[in-house]
């Protein structure tokens, strides 16, 4: 098998599967007993008025705001999504009161907490930046004024550029860059789909959207305004042949926007794709190797 036909085969055979037992280095005992709590209570929502069902709920939020717990992990070549953990967080909210919050001249009124203790944690935020309790930011990370949803999880040394939104329950790896404007989707429901995960070393451009379960393997650098849906057609351009998938992006690949001729009723018009049209080179230095490669294929960031 070449290393492209590999790509489309990897994309058919899934790199997602649903996990309903977590297996973490942790207390089983104890974490066996908050996903049958979780699993009860979504069978029957009366249970979310007993406070043994709240305290477990607002256990598994805690687990995730510190990075112990996650909704979606990598196991073997894959990710495995942890469809119980969604549920909890979906119950949070419902669980949770109204609540008027003042910050100097400005008033809000939510119902979700906002992580503190940036400090302790090593996390630099700069004014205008926020995030929710319940999703996991790890030492090193920036935030400049931008904005992390619940369930999320950002991992070291990543930048969060301005404007940048990372939603519910994304997964976002170790060095990487999000710039200004990136739009990260998020999901909560169905519960059986995939978060968006953007793994270690990836450069996402400006105003990059990143939705619908999408994943983008290590090291790849989105070139700015690359859109990316569960149905956008990504385009490997580097060989003789063009080479089709959708819903995701081989590591170390270059993408940026492109298009392809599509026949509606009234005619043919351009649809928006993206199109992979190289690989960074292997270097130690990876700055080195990220701007080598924009330079090379003259791409937008």
């Amino acid at each position: 098998m070449n290393k492209r036909s590999k790509y489309v085969s990897l994309y058919k055979l899934g790199c997602f599967q649903k996990n309903n037992h977590l297996s973490l280095p942790k207390n089983s005992t104890k974490m066996n007993e908050l996903q049958s709590i979780i699993e009860q209570a979504w069978e029957n929502r009366a249970l979310l008025q007993e406070t043994k069902t709240t305290d477990a709920i607002r256990e598994v939020i805690e687990l995730l705001d510190s990075g112990k717990l996650r909704v979606a992990e990598p196991k073997g070549d894959g990710w495995q999504v942890n469809e119980w953990v969604k549920k909890a967080v979906v119950m949070y909210f419902p669980i949770q009161k109204m609540e008027t919050l003042e910050a100097g001249i400005f008033e809000y009124n939510d119902k979700m907490l906002l992580k503190r203790d940036y400090a302790a944690k090593g996390v630099r935020v700069v004014p205008g930046a926020s995030a929710r309790y319940g999703a996991y930011i790890s030492s090193g990370v920036i935030m400049m004024p931008s904005y992390v949803n619940i369930g999320a999880y950002v991992d070291a040394g990543t930048m969060v550029d301005t404007w940048a939104t990372v939603g519910s329950c994304a997964q976002i790896g170790k060095d990487v860059h999000l710039s200004g404007g990136v739009g990260i989707g998020g999901v909560l429901e169905p519960l059986q789909a995939a978060p968006v995960i953007i793994e270690d070393g990836v450069f996402v451009g400006s105003r990059c959207i990143v939705v619908e379960g999408v994943h983008v393997g290590k090291e790849a650098v989105l070139g700015a305004n690359v859109c990316l849906t569960a149905s956008t057609k990504i385009i490997d351009v580097t060989g003789e042949t063009p080479v089709e998938m959708k819903g995701f992006v081989p590591a170390r690949s270059v993408v940026i926007p492109g298009s392809y001729t599509k026949k509606f009723a009234a005619g043919e018009f351009q649809v928006p794709c993206a199109l992979i049209i190289g690989t960074r080179k292997p270097s130690t230095d990876l700055k080195t190797s990220l701007n080598n490669a924009l330079r090379e294929y003259d791409v937008a960031v």
